[in-house]
């Protein structure tokens, strides 16, 4: 399994991610200018977190129109891996790629904590390492990661088994997000994007590994 973190202007979360790959994978992931379009051997894009173009007009919005989101685009056609993380989420869904939007924190305010997360599904190519209901915890940091859809796009999302995560006691939903949906899947399962930060929790030294079966369970697809 080989991986590409996309890099557009304001993106502060690869090297947090790369961390996180080359763990789970065994080599650095390859890191792709935003104005690359070349995706040849990838296997697996992440989009990681930061502010991508100064979260101007809307998070994610400039950087959805960006020379390599074709390739990418493409890339999920071919069914090729995607991973989205907070602001990734946000382009994910601004490019269309996963429905709904990311809306301004319910209390207005950019929340930087510790959460918990619920695995709604253990059988896919994200979370085969954890089990259906386990809860695990995971950094947040953001202002925009209010998840909005509207009644049937969310009816669809729980119908089709297409909600990844949940946000789960004792922290509950500290942003506001419909139904709790921290992370949702595409229809064909290979594109996910979610708003805590998993690649932050992925060794003891880091004060946990509750997110590295994320990254474990994408090395053994």
């Amino acid at each position: 399994m080989n991986a590409a973190i996309m890099l557009f202007p304001g993106i502060n979360r690869e090297r947090d991610m790369a961390i996180a790959l080359t763990r789970s994978f065994g080599r650095p992931p390859r890191m792709i200018w935003h104005r690359e379009a070349d995706l040849t051997g990838i296997d697996v894009v992440v989009i990681p977190g930061g502010f991508s173009y100064g979260d101007y007009l809307r998070c994610g919005a400039m950087a959805a129109h960006s020379p390599c989101m074709a390739a990418i685009r493409a890339h999920a056609v071919r069914g090729g891996y995607i991973l989205g993380v907070c602001n990734g989420f946000q382009i994910l869904t601004e490019a269309g790629l996963l429905p709904g939007a990311l809306l301004r924190n319910a209390n207005l305010r950019f929340i930087a904590r510790d959460c918990c997360l619920r695995v709604e599904r253990g059988d896919t190519v994200f979370t085969s390492h954890y089990q259906r209901g386990q809860v695990f915890r995971a950094p947040m940091a953001h202002g925009d990661g209010n998840y909005f859809a509207d009644p049937a796009t969310l009816d669809r999302l729980e119908g089709e088994g297409l909600v990844a995560f949940r946000y789960a006691p004792p922290v509950g939903n500290p942003n506001g997000s419909a139904r709790d949906i921290a992370g949702i899947l595409s229809p064909n399962l290979r594109v996910l994007g979610l708003m805590p930060h998993p690649e932050d929790l992925v060794d003891p030294l880091l004060g946990g590994e509750d997110g590295k079966p994320l990254f474990d369970s994408l090395a053994a697809a």
